[in-house]
């Protein structure tokens, strides 16, 4: 899987972003870890290889949704994840072209399901 394109996983809060990179690392999966805005727009202007990214709502602004408009329109495909199913966070989510609105507590298994499919069709 070294050759594989890596996946974003962008979250404030440094427990969370530390056990979902530990999460697909160990799948496996090349992770660029992310805990700012800034280091989210490091990440996409140095690695024009990113698969997916995986955001984790909680402890951004709303300026978070530009970013998600940088993935949109770079064609890179993104998760939101959400502490709460709401249908605002819903409906921003779809209209920012996110794939996808997660919430917590997150099942593992499902998330890795999720991350094989959209990696797979990355690839094919």
């Amino acid at each position: 899987m070294s050759d594989q394109r890596s996946i974003l996983a962008a979250a404030t809060n440094a427990k969370n972003l530390e056990l979902l990179c530990q999460v697909l690392e160990k799948e496996g999966y090349p992770v660029i870890g992310a805990d700012s805005l800034e280091s989210i727009d490091a990440a996409l202007s140095e690695n024009r290889d990113i698969a997916l990214a995986l955001l984790d709502l909680a402890g951004f602004d709303r300026r978070v949704w530009e970013r998600c408009e940088r993935m949109r329109q770079s064609e890179i495909p993104f998760l939101l994840i959400s502490a709460k199913q709401s249908s605002a966070i819903q409906k921003a989510s779809i209209s920012r072209g996110a794939h996808g609105l997660l919430v917590k507590p997150l099942v593992i298994k499902e998330l890795l399901g999720l991350v094989a499919n959209f990696m797979e069709e990355q690839q094919g």
